[in-house]
């Protein structure tokens, strides 16, 4: 592992300055459960670690004013076994469960699932299904970014050198959702595919959806088109169908370690088909 300088913030005042002065040569840790293994292959090398976990203000789950809101630094245990997390909105909680084993949900961090941008990242389909947003901090201000606008690119995001992901925020969802993956195996595995669904439905109706898939483009991403053909609809089996492949028919899946681009398409559907038979309240034929 190549020599860097470590610094621990004990407050985001403290971590602001730092990255201030030094962020376009910083790596920023939490959990560690991404960056460590990339700083022990060498890929990434930065002149200086900044942990963040030591800030508590960082590290919380609370609801304000119909919003949901949750500290960068709460890992994935945490928001596994939140009671207000598992009421309003469950696929959090199942995405979160669905990472890794005890050990990386007990370490990894909800902002570090997220400012990692992976393409195959569990939790930013959840997420963006549920419109939330993060607040992103520096020493000039704070902003407040959709996360559907956050991803640019695999790796990549709007975040800049000198600020720090703070907090993310969720309106109070409405009707039911849903977390779906798969893997290569049961457990400890990336995602070959996974998708979020929320379905907001008057018996048989759906007045509103919103449908987000991971590992199927260069960037987790919310589906427009396909959530149209839901809208103010009744929901059969048909309709589920045609909704499931106008959003594989968005999507740019690759070939890589993990799965061929074609097995992505098909299983997403797959997928999709079946989280949308779920929050709809229907038993899939």
């Amino acid at each position: 592992m190549q020599h860097f300088q470590f610094y621990s913030a004990k407050s985001i005042s403290d971590a602001l300055y730092f990255l201030s002065e030094k962020g376009d040569r910083t790596k920023i840790i939490a959990g560690g459960t991404d960056l460590i293994p990339r700083l022990r292959q060498e890929n990434s090398l930065p002149d200086f670690v900044l942990n963040v976990l030591e800030i508590e203000r960082l590290r919380w789950i609370t609801e304000l004013d119909h919003t949901l809101r949750i500290g960068a630094t709460t890992p994935h245990t945490q928001l596994e076994e939140s009671g207000l997390l598992q009421r309003s909105c469950p696929s959090l909680v199942q995405a979160a469960a669905s990472i890794g084993g005890p050990l990386i949900r007990n370490r990894g961090t909800i902002g570090g699932n997220i400012a990692n941008a992976s393409p195959a990242a569990d939790l930013a389909p959840a997420l963006l299904v549920m419109d939330a947003e993060v607040v992103l901090m520096s020493e000039k201000g704070t902003r407040v970014v959709a996360l559907k606008d956050f991803f640019i690119g695999p790796g990549r995001t709007l975040l800049s050198p000198d600020e720090l992901l703070v907090e993310i925020s969720i309106p109070l969802p409405k009707g039911k959702n849903i977390f779906l993956k798969l893997g290569r195996r049961q457990a400890m595995s990336l995602s070959v595919v996974n998708v979020a669904v929320c379905l907001e439905m008057e018996g048989r109706c759906c007045r509103e959806a919103k449908i987000a898939m991971g590992s199927v483009a260069a960037t987790p991403i919310r589906y427009p088109r396909a959530e149209n053909l839901l809208r103010n609809k009744e929901i059969d089996p048909e309709l589920i169908a045609k909704c499931a492949g106008e959003a594989m028919a968005m999507s740019k899946p690759i070939d890589d370690q993990r799965a061929a681009a074609w097995y992505r398409r098909q299983a997403g559907e797959v997928l999709l088909k079946r989280a949308l038979f779920q929050a709809a309240g229907l038993r899939a034929t």
